[in-house]
């Protein structure tokens, strides 16, 4: 897509802002202070999902106040560009035990919740001190499987649109966005 007028590549892509990078900032903000409150005095690993946790996952540990280390992995389950087939493959694991550690998992967005359960599920495997979740978005109408409680940390609710921007992508598309935007049904339900 060429630039438009405005300035953006994405410009004609996006049907409307969701999350501005003014409100992105201001929940981030408080998850970190929420994050740092629940995990004082103790050292937390923080494991970001990898592409799409990578700008959240940034931003939130910039503003954490407590000791902590970072680690990535990367997953993936979608099957083609916009369904989930229901597997999951790590494409990159952490490198190093989290055996006793704290540990906080950062994803961009969950949508079925399947990919998240595979990684809780596979994490607890390793004998973590704890484990929590933060998720920058939720579609409670699509969840299938409950991966959220108490001890985990949630930016926003959203209805059931494709979202891009802030970590997320259509086809490796509009991931460095710096808002939540919903984008035109044209752009992926177009034919191949």
């Amino acid at each position: 897509m060429a630039d438009n007028e405005k300035g953006n590549y994405y410009d004609d892509a996006i049907e409307s802002v969701l999350h501005s990078e003014e409100e992105i900032s201001k929940r981030t903000a408080e998850l970190a202070a929420q994050i740092s409150e629940k995990y004082k005095g103790k050292r937390l690993v923080v494991v970001g999902i990898l592409k799409g946790a990578f700008m959240f996952m940034s931003d939130l540990v910039k503003r954490l106040s407590i000791d902590h280390r970072i680690e990535f992995m990367a997953l993936s389950s979608y099957g083609s560009k916009t369904v989930s087939d229901g597997s999951v493959r790590i494409i990159m694991d952490i490198r190093t035990s989290i055996a006793n550690e704290h540990v906080l998992i950062v994803e961009d967005i969950v949508d079925s919740g399947h990919t998240l359960q595979f990684l809780q599920n596979l994490l607890k495997t390793r004998s973590p001190a704890s484990l929590s979740t933060c998720v920058l978005l939720s579609k409670p109408s699509r969840t299938k499987v409950k991966v959220l409680g108490d001890d985990d940390f949630l930016g926003f609710n959203i209805p059931d649109e494709w979202v891009v921007g802030y970590g997320l992508d259509y086809d490796e598309r509009f991931r460095t966005m710096p808002f939540v935007g919903v984008l035109k049904r044209e752009i992926y339900e177009k034919p191949e």
